[in-house]
């Protein structure tokens, strides 16, 4: 849907009170503070986690502070069957989806040589095949009501790749492709697909596992704001994708990096 009238309030461009937003791995570090950033701004809230007792704490949070009718639900992300079943119970008590945001996912750092097959496939699983299959189910629900915007979540390592990250950044690399071309594809049909690139917004188990001192110092070095992200500044983007201030977005990603990806010598 595009705006059609000359009311170019902020709060007519941005509306987005009343809407339902469905959050895939929403109790996760990113996509838990996009909900409550969403909620903030009318939205009912669902999220769904495959860790059923995050997805219960995030949506406790925002019911203590938000109005709206929100909702936790388990959900295996790399199973269609239970994103099937997830949206059955989200249209019969909501009847429709406006938001869809793909954020589920896990990391590795296995070194290359030592990756076994079964490791490899969790992280695609977690990343590549829930983001299809979130696009697949829940998008499918969109093009039937001609209308919808959904999220993925691309990465600074999408492209180039960054060390270390070898099935993730496969992974990101991959999602990006989708979204584009979902993006082209759904373009008739009132629903639109981008997704956002974070640049480094590390939880403590990527400061642990993955963010050495020498680590630390060459991701700051290399970025222009020499700091780390914080997942509040994602609120933005989101808000403009999910609205139809972005109507005429699709297709893109939208790069929050603090000046990662220009940065060369």
């Amino acid at each position: 849907m595009r705006l059609n009238n000359n009311d170019f309030s902020l709060s007519n461009i941005f509306a987005l009170e009343g809407k339902v937003a469905v959050i895939i791995g929403g109790g996760g570090y990113l996509c838990s503070t996009m909900a409550k950033g969403l909620a903030a701004a009318g939205v009912d809230i669902i999220i769904l986690d495959v860790r059923l007792h995050k997805a219960i704490e995030i949506i406790s949070q925002i019911n203590d502070n938000y109005s709206g009718d929100h909702m936790a639900l388990e959900v295996n992300a790399s199973n269609k069957e239970s994103h099937e079943c997830a949206k059955q119970k989200i249209i019969s008590k909501y009847g429709n989806i406006d938001i869809l945001i793909n954020g589920a996912g896990t990391n590795s750092p296995t070194p290359f040589f030592d990756i076994e097959l079964e490791d490899w496939n969790k992280v695609m699983d977690s990343q590549l095949l829930a983001t299809m299959l979130g696009c697949q189910v829940f998008g499918a629900q969109m093009v039937r009501q001609k209308n919808g915007s959904i999220i993925n979540i691309s990465s600074a390592s999408a492209g180039p790749p960054l060390s270390k990250a070898y099935a993730y950044s496969a992974a990101k690399a991959g999602i990006r492709n989708l979204t584009m071309n979902l993006g082209r594809e759904w373009a008739l049909e009132g629903v639109r697909v981008n997704c956002i690139r974070p640049g480094f917004f590390p939880t403590e188990w990527n400061k642990k596992n993955f963010i050495s001192p020498e680590r630390e110092k060459a991701i700051l070095s290399h970025t222009p704001m020499a700091r780390y992200g914080d997942p509040k500044e994602l609120l933005g983007a989101t808000l403009w994708l999910a609205s139809n201030a972005s109507s005429f977005v699709t297709g893109s990603e939208v790069t929050i990096d603090g000046g990662f990806s220009c940065m060369t010598i």
